[in-house]
C-alpha cells in the first residue's frame, strides 16, 4: 500500500509498505514513518494519505482513506502549516483554526457542502536536520466528480438554461452559508463540483457542491506575523472590489463572485478578458445571446458598489422566480412559452352554469403564496476614474481658453461671466450624456486653441504661451478638485 508523506519539504514523499496490503495488518499496525524524513504517516492513527491533490502557499490537500471504516472511506485531508510564528501567534493560530473548524462542522450539515470529519493538531519532534514542528489538519468528505472549470474545458460554453439551473441550485446553498454567519470568500468554477457516479463511487447524485471555504488560509492570514492586504484571500477578477481592497465583505460579495462565475461559463472566456480595466466595468454581453432578464440580473449583481447589488441570495432567487419580468420574458426556460395562461385549478367545486366565473383573473391570484415580484433595474454605468479625470482635464482646459476669449471679446463684465458659465455647463452636460467623449474632447480643445491662435482679437493681448499655460493649470486644478470630491464621497459612502 502506498502512503504519501505530508511533510511539506519531504524529498521523497511516496512510501510503499507491502505488509499494509493485508487488511488485518492495515487495521492493527500502530504507525508507519516516512522512509525519507521520518514523518508519521498514519495521521492520528487513522487517516492514510495516498496522493497529493493540491498545494499552495498555506498548505496542501491530500486524498486519503479512513482505515477505521469498513470500506476504507475516501476523504480529503487538508494541512495547514504556519511558519515563522512565535508562541503567542501559534496559540492564536490554533484558536482560530479550531473556530474555523467549528464553522465548517456546522456548514457541513448542508447536503451540498462537504461534511467535516475531524480536525486535529499534530506535533512532530525533530529528527536530524529537521526541526520540531506543529501541523494542523482538517479531514473532510471527498466529493468525486468534475469541477465546473473542468466541465467548461469539455463543452467550451454553458447554455442559458444550464446557468439558470446552476443559480437555482447554488443560491439556496449560499443562503444557508450566509444565514449561519459565514462568507465563502472564494467562489469560482474550480470550487464548484458536480458529484458524478463512477465505477469507484456508488453514490454520485449529480448535485453541485460548494468546496474550499478557505478556512486554513483565513487562519494563516489573520495569524501572520505581519498581516497585510496582500495576503487577503481572494481570486483576482472573481473577488469584488471591497474584497480586493481588504475591506469588509458581505453576502453580496459572494453573489458577485457567483455572477462572475456565470459569465465566465456563459462566454467561455477568462474573467480578465471580460473586464475592461480602463473603464472599470464588465463587458461580457457581446459574447453571448441570452434573455435581457437574466442579463439584467447578472449586471446588477456585478455592480461595483455592494449597496447597489442584490443583498442576499434570497433576493436573487425571488428575481429569478418571477412569473414574468418587466421585459415580458418568461421564467421557465425548460418548457415552451404557453400562448395563453392556463386556467388555475378551482379550490372548490365548479359553480352552476347560471353563475359564470369572472373573466381573466389576475395571474397573481392563481398562487397567493408566490413572492412579490422583484423588479430588476438596469444598473447605471460603472464609475471610471480615467473618464472622470479626462473629463475634468478637458473642462478645466477648455474653460480657461473660453475665459480668455470671452473677456477679450466682451470684457470683464457680468455678461461675459454668465456666458462663460453657460458654455461650461453645456460642456459638462454633453459629457454626462456621453455626446462628447474620449477623442472628441481632444478635438474640441485643439480647435478652440487653433481659433484663438489665428484670431488675435481673442487673445486679449496675452501671448499664446500664457494662454496655453492658463488652460493647463485650469485643467490640473479641476482634476485635483475632482479627486478630492471623489475621496470625500468614498469616505462618506462608507457611513451612509
Amino acid at each position: 500500500m502506498e502512503i504519501y508523506c505530508t511533510r511539506p519539504n519531504c524529498q521523497r514523499p511516496n512510501n510503499y509498505f507491502a505488509d499494509l496490503d493485508d487488511p488485518q495488518t492495515l487495521k492493527t499496525v500502530q504507525q508507519k514513518f516516512c522512509l525519507s524524513c521520518g514523518m508519521p504517516l498514519i495521521l492520528i492513527g487513522r487517516y492514510l494519505p495516498s496522493r497529493l491533490l493540491a498545494k499552495g502557499g498555506f498548505g496542501a490537500a491530500y486524498l486519503a482513506c479512513d482505515r477505521y471504516t469498513p470500506g476504507l472511506r475516501e476523504c480529503v485531508v487538508k494541512q495547514f502549516q504556519p511558519t515563522g510564528l512565535g508562541p503567542s501567534q501559534m496559540q492564536m493560530a490554533q484558536s482560530l483554526f479550531q473556530r474555523e473548524a467549528e464553522v465548517l462542522e456546522k456548514l457541513g450539515r448542508h447536503p451540498q457542502i462537504p461534511d467535516l470529519f475531524a480536525f486535529f493538531e499534530l506535533p512532530v519532534s525533530g529528527r536530524g536536520s529537521q526541526p520540531a514542528e506543529d501541523f494542523f489538519y482538517l479531514v473532510q468528505e471527498f466529493i468525486n466528480g468534475k469541477t465546473l472549470e473542468e466541465e467548461l474545458e469539455d463543452k467550451t460554453q454553458f447554455q442559458e438554461k444550464e446557468i439558470l439551473e446552476l443559480l437555482q441550485e447554488l443560491l439556496p446553498v449560499l443562503q444557508f452559508v450566509h444565514e449561519n454567519g459565514s462568507i465563502h470568500r472564494d467562489i469560482k468554477p474550480s470550487n464548484i463540483m458536480r458529484h458524478t457516479h463512477t465505477n469507484m463511487t456508488q453514490t454520485g447524485n449529480g448535485l453541485l457542491y460548494l468546496l474550499d471555504f478557505g478556512a486554513v488560509k483565513q487562519v494563516a492570514n489573520v495569524a501572520a506575523p505581519t498581516p497585510s492586504k496582500a495576503t487577503s484571500i481572494y481570486t483576482p477578477f472573481y473577488a469584488p472590489p471591497e474584497q480586493t481592497h481588504g475591506n469588509q465583505v458581505f453576502p453580496s460579495s459572494d453573489l458577485y463572485a457567483l455572477a462572475v462565475t456565470c459569465i465566465v461559463l456563459l462566454t467561455g472566456k477568462a474573467p480578465n478578458d471580460l473586464f475592461d480595466t480602463s473603464h472599470n466595468q464588465w463587458k461580457w454581453r457581446p459574447y453571448v445571446q441570452i434573455s435581457d432578464r437574466l442579463a439584467l440580473i447578472l449586471d446588477q449583481i456585478l455592480e461595483t458598489s455592494p449597496q447597489k447589488r442584490f443583498q442576499s441570495a434570497a433576493e436573487v432567487l425571488a428575481a429569478l422566480g418571477q412569473p414574468h419580468s418587466n421585459l415580458g420574458q418568461p421564467l421557465n426556460y425548460s418548457q415552451p412559452v404557453p400562448q395563453s395562461p392556463p386556467a388555475p385549478a378551482p379550490p372548490a367545486p365548479a359553480p352552476a352554469p347560471s353563475a359564470p366565473a369572472p373573466q381573466k383573473p389576475p395571474p397573481q391570484a392563481a398562487n397567493p403564496a408566490a413572492p412579490a415580484p422583484v423588479r430588476v433595474k438596469s444598473p447605471p454605468p460603472s464609475f471610471s476614474i480615467v473618464r472622470m479625470l479626462g473629463g475634468a482635464a478637458f473642462t478645466g482646459f477648455e474653460g480657461g481658453l473660453l475665459a480668455v476669449a470671452l473677456t477679450s471679446f466682451l470684457g470683464t463684465t457680468l455678461i461675459s461671466g454668465g456666458f462663460w458659465l453657460g458654455l461650461v455647463a453645456v460642456l459638462v452636460y454633453c459629457q454626462l450624456q456621453q455626446w462628447i467623449e474620449r477623442v472628441d474632447l481632444v478635438i474640441i480643445a485643439g480647435l478652440t486653441l487653433v481659433i484663438i491662435f489665428f484670431v488675435p482679437a481673442l487673445q486679449g493681448g496675452n501671448p499664446i504661451q500664457s494662454i496655453l499655460l492658463l488652460g493647463v493649470v485650469s485643467g490640473l486644478v479641476l482634476m485635483t478638485l475632482s479627486l478630492v470630491f471623489r475621496l470625500i464621497y468614498g469616505v462618506l459612502s462608507q457611513f451612509l
